[in-house]
């Protein structure tokens, strides 16, 4: 009688053992336990710019909607983005014959920019935490500024 019971009790936390092993596989599979699954997606310039949208691609592409909101229309002279702590790759807009930007005060643009981790354009699919720059000029003063915030984006 007492190994009958013994196979049972054995018999029945084995099952039970193998089904916890599935479950956690699974949910391991799906991603449940990779912290990057859930970090959230932040653009955070410096005062007077505001991210309105964005989203990256993986092999690097970055479609930004910026807002300006300074005391002074602005010209973007340049924008980069980079997972280093410095920005390098500096990317003039696409505007000929000046490949400058004007917004006014209030007003927004889509960006389409190339990002780089490290020396590559290509991102991947994993979470994205760079540096995103935005050079500008003044329209009433002409002096040159720079804005530099922080990017983190999963890519699409």
């Amino acid at each position: 009688m007492r190994s009958q019971s013994a196979v049972e009790f054995l018999t029945t936390y084995g099952w039970a053992f193998i089904i916890l092993m599935i479950v956690l596989l699974a949910l391991f599979e799906t991603g449940f336990f990779n912290p990057g699954t859930y970090s959230a997606q932040q653009c955070v310039l410096t005062s007077g710019f505001g991210c309105l949208n964005f989203f990256l691609y993986s092999n690097g592409l970055l479609y930004v909607n910026l807002q300006q909101s300074l005391s002074a229309p602005i010209n973007i002279t340049a924008l980069g983005c980079n997972s280093n702590a410095i920005i390098a790759n500096m990317q003039a807009p696409y505007n000929p014959p000046s490949n400058q930007i004007f917004l006014p005060i209030g007003a927004n643009y889509t960006f389409t920019i190339q990002c780089y981790s490290g020396s590559s354009t290509v991102i991947g699919n994993s979470t994205f935490s760079g540096a995103l720059a935005v050079n500008y000029t003044n329209d009433l003063t002409h002096l040159p500024s720079t804005a530099v915030g922080k990017l983190t984006a999963k890519p699409t």
